[in-house]
C-alpha cells in the first residue's frame, strides 16, 4: 500500500508536515541539548572525559546504526506504525535518562532513547516525501523539514541552558515527554498509513556489520587517547572495524535485497550529498560540544548564559533553512552549498584565532556565521537524498542520508578527544591552544563542502543520476 499526497487538502498536508516536524524537533534537539548539560552532568555524576563523550556519542552511534533499519521497517510494516513506536520508545528513554543515578545508567538510558530516535528521522522524511509529490511543493516542504533540523539542533543548547539554570540537568530530558505525547496524537489522527509496494528484507547480517564498523571506529577514536593505542581493547576493536567494513560492502553488493542499496552511490549527487552531510555534521558536533566547554569552563559563563550564545545559530537556521529550500527548488543545490561551505570555512578560520579573551561580539559573529552556513546546507542534502529516486525508495534513500548526518556527529565528537583531548580534561589557559587543531580540521571540512558543491552539480553528476533512476526502479 502506497499513498501519495494528491488527494489531501493543503490544510491536512500542513498538519502532517507539522506532525512530522514536531517529532523531528525532539529527536534532533536531543542530539544537542545535552551539550550544555555536560559540565553539570560531569560534576554531578563524576564522569571522566571519555564517559562525557559517550553520553553524546552512544546516542549518535545507535542512531546512525539503526536509521537504515528503521527506514526499511517503515517501508515494510507501515510508516505511521513505526513512527508511533519510535515516539513511545523515545519518551521511555527520556524518562530513564532523567532518573539515572550514575553515569553508566545514563549512558544505557541514552542507548534506549536512541533506539526510539532512530525511528523518527527517516520515517518522518519518508512520510513527507509521500505526501508532497510536486517538485516545487516538495522542495519547500523539505526546506521546512531541514529548517526544523537546524533550528532544533540550535535551540537545544538554549533550552537546555535555561532548564539547567532553573531546574537542573535532568529537566533537559523531561521536556521530551509532553512533546512526544502531542506528536503521538497528531500522528494517529492526521497521518495516513503507507507502505512500500516493494517489500524488502530486514537484512540482520548487513545491519550487524554496519554496527560493528561504526562502533569500532568511534570506540577507537574516543578511548584511544586515554587507553593508549597499543591497548588490547583498542587493537581488537580496531581490527573488528577494519574487517567488518569490507565484509559489509561485499555482503551488501551480493545480496539480492540489501538494506542499503550500494547502487545509490553510483549517483554523484547522492554520493556527494552523503559526504557533505558527514563533513557538515562532523564540524557541527565538534563545534557544539567544544564551545559549550569553552564558554562554561574557559570563560566562566553559566549554563543559561552559554545557551544564549547559541541564539544566533537558531536565528540563522530559522531564516536561512527555508530560504535554502526555496533556492534549491528554483536554482538547484549549488548556490546553497557554496554559501554553506564558505560560511562554515570562515567561521572555522575565526575559531583558530580564539583566545580566553575573545570579545563577545566576535563570539556572536562566529556563532552567526556557523548558524547561517549550517542552515543553508540541510535543504540541498535532503533534496539530493530523494530527488531523482523513485517514490518507492524514498525511505531507503532518505535513511542513508540521515545516517550520514549521524555518522558525521559521531566522528565530530570522537575527534574532539583525539585532536583536542587536553581541552576536554582541563580548562584554563590551555583550552584554546588544545582545541586549535580541531578548528583547523573544521576549516578543511568547510572547504570540502565548497569543492563538492561543484562536483555534485556538474553535468556529469546529473547524467549519473539519470542513469541510476531506471536501475533502482526495476
Amino acid at each position: 500500500m502506497t499513498t501519495t499526497g494528491g488527494s489531501y487538502s493543503p490544510r491536512r498536508k500542513n498538519i502532517i508536515l507539522a506532525s512530522c516536524c514536531l517529532s523531528l524537533l525532539i529527536g534532533s534537539m536531543d542530539a544537542t541539548i545535552v551539550n550544555v548539560a555536560i559540565p553539570a552532568v560531569r560534576a554531578d555524576l563524576r564522569a571522566s572525559a571519555s564517559q562525557v563523550q559517550w553520553v553524546i556519542d552512544i546516542y549518535t552511534v545507535v542512531l546512525a546504526s539503526l536509521l537504515l533499519l528503521a527506514g526499511a521497517a517503515g517501508d515494510r510494516f507501515g510508516r505511521r506504525r513505526v513512527f508511533q513506536i519510535g515516539l513511545t520508545v523515545f519518551a521511555l528513554g527520556s524518562l530513564l535518562c532523567s532518573l539515572a543515578p550514575d553515569i553508566h545508567l545514563l549512558i544505557a538510558a541514552r542507548f534506549i532513547q536512541a533506539i526510539g530516535g532512530s525511528m523518527l528521522n527517516p520515517v518522518s522524511l519518508s512520510i513527507v516525501s509521500q505526501i508532497f509529490v510536486g517538485r516545487v511543493e516538495r522542495a519547500r516542504a523539505l526546506g521546512w523539514w531541514g529548517a526544523v533540523v537546524g533550528i532544533s539542533m540550535a535551540l537545544g543548547p538554549i533550552v537546555g541552558g535555561l532548564l539547567i539554570a532553573f531546574v537542573g540537568w535532568r529537566a533537559v530530558f523531561w521536556i521530551n515527554l509532553p512533546i512526544c505525547a502531542v506528536a503521538i496524537v497528531l500522528t494517529a489522527v492526521f497521518v495516513p498509513e503507507s507502505r512500500s509496494s516493494t517489500m524488502r528484507d530486514i537484512d540482520p547480517v548487513g545491519q550487524m556489520l554496519a554496527l560493528l564498523t561504526l562502533f569500532g571506529v568511534v570506540f577507537v577514536l574516543i578511548e584511544g587517547p586515554a587507553l593508549g593505542w597499543t591497548d588490547p581493547r583498542i587493537l581488537s576493536l580496531g581490527a573488528v572495524a577494519a574487517l567488518a567494513f569490507p565484509a559489509f560492502l561485499r555482503f551488501e553488493s551480493r545480496r539480492h535485497d540489501p538494506f542499503i542499496d550500494l547502487r545509490f552511490f553510483r549517483s554523484i549527487p547522492f554520493s556527494s550529498a552523503t559526504m557533505i552531510a558527514v563533513c557538515s555534521f562532523a564540524g557541527w558536533g565538534a563545534f557544539l560540544l567544544m564551545m559549550s566547554l569553552y564558554l562554561q569552563g574557559e570563560r566562566g559563563y553559566s549554563a543559561a548564559h552559554t545557551g544564549l550564545f547559541y541564539l544566533p545559530l537558531a536565528i540563522g537556521a530559522l531564516i536561512f533553512s527555508p530560504l535554502s529550500g526555496r533556492l534549491v527548488g528554483r536554482f538547484g543545490s549549488r548556490p546553497s552549498l557554496l554559501a554553506a561551505g564558505g560560511l562554515i570555512t570562515v567561521a572555522a578560520v575565526l575559531l583558530t584565532c580564539l583566545t580566553a579573551y575573545t570579545e563577545v561580539w566576535q563570539l556572536l559573529t562566529i556563532f552567526s556565521l556557523y548558524g547561517i552556513g549550517f542552515g543553508m546546507v540541510n535543504a540541498p542534502i535532503t533534496n539530493a537524498a530523494v530527488g531523482g529516486m523513485p517514490q518507492d525508495r524514498a525511505g531507503a534513500a532518505s535513511a542513508v542520508t540521515a545516517t550520514s548526518r549521524q555518522v558525521g556527529v559521531c566522528v565530530g565528537i570522537a575527534l574532539c578527544g583525539l585532536l583536542a583531548g587536553g581541552a576536554l580534561t582541563a580548562g584554563g589557559a590551555d583550552f584554546t591552544s588544545a582545541a586549535r587543531p580541531l578548528w583547523f580540521v573544521n576549516v578543511g571540512l568547510g572547504l570540502t563542502i565548497v569543492a563538492l558543491a561543484f562536483v555534485s552539480t556538474s553535468a556529469r553528476a546529473r547524467q549519473s543520476a539519470q542513469r541510476l533512476a531506471p536501475l533502482i526502479a526495476s
